[in-house]
């Protein structure tokens, strides 16, 4: 194996990912923590993105459209007046608000974010300030985003809602459709789009935080042209109307965590919150033509990588028009569900490893095509931690004849107990032997025979001495 070097310049790789935030965000820290402790805790969420889009499923026409399955009517350049008929025909009979969210219980998930709006800029709720959404102007005529929040509240679930607040396709002010209004730069210049904010985003948004109960987070996106005060607008209408919900990182302000983007897993650790919005195949929208699901394991790993670098999971599903929910998607996240069950201990409510040589370091002498370090990534195992606990999620140990071998990182505590963490809460109790200075553990009984199997480490004190 190329040798890997731990370089400082590989604690900053985290921040290329981030988008930029133009504004300073003047609250107290004290506040911010606060409001965040809930999401610091539940670690896994499940990301909805459902609309129109569904019924062509990635096809216009006959014709196969390019990318995501959402972005259909940009990248086939439908004009606004033909694509809104799409909504005649939205009638998802096998809508069923409690089994999505039963599947988001069952998987393990703590909070459901839905869009409420997406960049086409249909409402998947009643709204007075346009007729465009899903009870006026389709034969369904029943409030989604409703009936998913009371589900989601019947089983202890968070919710949340994505909402598209610059980007609308439909309306001559929202940014983006350039083949049926006007250029960006045009619609900045001449106040469209400041009408479009207020006429439709804003008190939209104003919408979704009175009508459906608590609101746990607003995940806007794309943030073209929010300059001056139009970030300031939106969060002053979300901090007074619910003063506990959470924004995201891509309003263009400063938000209460940052987003990093879609399917980018930073490379190294973080004490700022973070989440990463992923996809199960290569589409957030539903398209027919997209089966390359994620594998259990996989989603697995990601989960627990992330976690261990101090940052959440937000997992998407896309259902089709009817409503259903494409049956891999279901199977593999209660294939994670059952994992989390018996070791969600090391994944809810814990804290970013305190080491890092787990997660791998750039490979000496190694550049890319543009001259940058290239990065090495390790996968044997990953670290989490409570006060006084360490949790080693172990993907593949290394044999040492028929036994397995896991050499623990270095720190000065004194260890108290090791054991293996098995269904049911039981805990089957581990030797740790000394050599060399080096202590380790032989967890023979589960030598790479799953998905990551957790050892924790019980340590004299709350706080780790390395």
């Amino acid at each position: 194996m190329k040798k890997l070097l731990l370089s400082a310049l590989s604690f900053f790789v985290f921040a290329s990912h981030l988008p930029a935030a133009p504004a300073v965000d003047s609250e107290s820290p004290e506040a911010k923590a606060k409001r965040l402790e809930w999401f610091k805790h539940d670690k896994y969420g499940m990301f909805i993105h459902w609309g129109l889009y569904s019924i062509p499923a990635g096809y216009w026409k006959g014709e196969r459209a390019p990318g995501i399955g959402e972005w259909i009517m940009n990248r086939m350049r439908i004009p606004a007046v033909e694509y809104a008929q799409l909504a005649k025909q939205f009638n998802p009979i096998h809508f069923d608000a409690d089994a999505y969210a039963q599947l988001a219980a069952d998987a393990g998930m703590k909070y459901v974010v839905i869009t409420s709006k997406h960049h086409d800029g249909f409402a998947l709720f009643k709204s007075a300030v346009s007729k465009y959404n899903v009870v006026d102007a389709t034969p369904f005529k029943r409030d989604i985003i409703k009936e998913l929040a009371d589900a989601c509240a019947k089983r202890g679930l968070r919710f949340g809602v994505y909402y598209s607040q610059s980007q609308d396709w439909y309306e001559p002010g929202g940014t983006n459709n350039n083949w049926d209004f006007p250029s960006n730069e045009e619609k900045d210049q001449s106040g469209a789009y400041d009408n479009y904010l207020r006429e439709k985003a804003e008190p939209q948004v104003r919408e979704l935080l009175t009508n459906y109960g608590p609101i746990c987070l607003v995940w806007f996106d794309t943030p073209q042209i929010m300059t001056g005060d139009r970030p300031k607008r939106l969060t002053d209408i979300v901090r007074t109307t619910q003063p506990d919900t959470l924004i995201d990182g891509r309003l263009g302000a400063v938000g209460d965590y940052q987003s990093t983007g879609d399917n980018v897993i930073p490379k190294n650790f973080t004490d700022d919150a973070f989440e990463v919005p992923a996809t199960l195949n290569h589409t957030w929208g539903y398209r027919s033509d997209d089966h390359d699901w994620k594998r259990p394991g996989e989603i697995i790993f990601k989960l627990v990588d992330i976690v261990s670098k101090g940052g959440n999971y937000l997992l998407n599903i896309g259902p089709k028009a009817d409503g259903t929910i494409p049956s891999p998607s279901g199977e593999n996240l209660r294939v994670v569900g059952a994992w989390l069950k018996t070791y969600g201990e090391a994944i809810y409510g814990t804290t970013r490893t305190p080491f890092g040589e787990e997660l791998g370091g750039y490979l000496e002498g190694r550049k890319d095509a543009k001259g940058n370090p290239v990065w090495g990534d390790l996968t044997e195992w990953r670290c989490t931690a409570k006060p006084g606990k360490l949790y080693f999620t172990l993907f593949r140990v290394e044999r040492v004849g028929q036994e397995g071998y896991f050499a623990l990182p270095k720190f000065k505590n004194k260890i108290k107990s090791a054991a293996l963490l098995e269904e049911g809460g039981k805990r089957t109790a581990l030797k740790v032997t000394e050599k060399n200075g080096i202590r380790s553990i032989n967890p023979t009984r589960f030598i790479n025979d799953g998905p990551g199997r957790v050892v924790v480490i019980e340590y004299e004190g709350d706080t780790l001495e390395k």
